[in-house]
């Protein structure tokens, strides 16, 4: 038994399953914003652009939530595919709180 399963609660209708769904949809929302106002934090402490996709950050993170998939009986590909798409999404937003907190300097005419 994975570690998850013991929590699943046994739905007796499609409308249950989706309540379920839309309360989970709304933490993890919740743990989107989140973890979006770290990514924030994150800019203040990088002085350049280059600093912001951190490629070895990128593959540390990945291994780690495709272990914790393993782990818990999550479907790593999901996973894998979800945090994907958050940190290419953070990283673009990243990129504009970076900019916006280190403009480049003004180029000399």
């Amino acid at each position: 038994m994975t570690r998850i399963a013991h929590r699943i609660a046994q739905c007796a209708s499609l409308a249950e399953v989706r309540q379920n769904i839309d309360r989970l949809d709304r933490e993890l929302v919740m743990l989107i914003a989140e973890r979006g106002a770290y990514v924030t934090q994150a800019a203040g402490f990088k002085k350049t652009a280059v600093e912001v996709p951190a490629p070895p950050r990128v593959v540390q993170v990945l291994a780690k939530v495709n272990a914790l998939a393993l782990e818990v009986g999550a479907e790593p590909a999901v996973v894998d595919a979800t945090w994907r798409a958050m940190i290419a999404a953070f990283i673009d937003s990243e990129r504009l709180h970076q900019a916006a907190l280190h403009p480049p300097a003004p180029q000399a005419n």
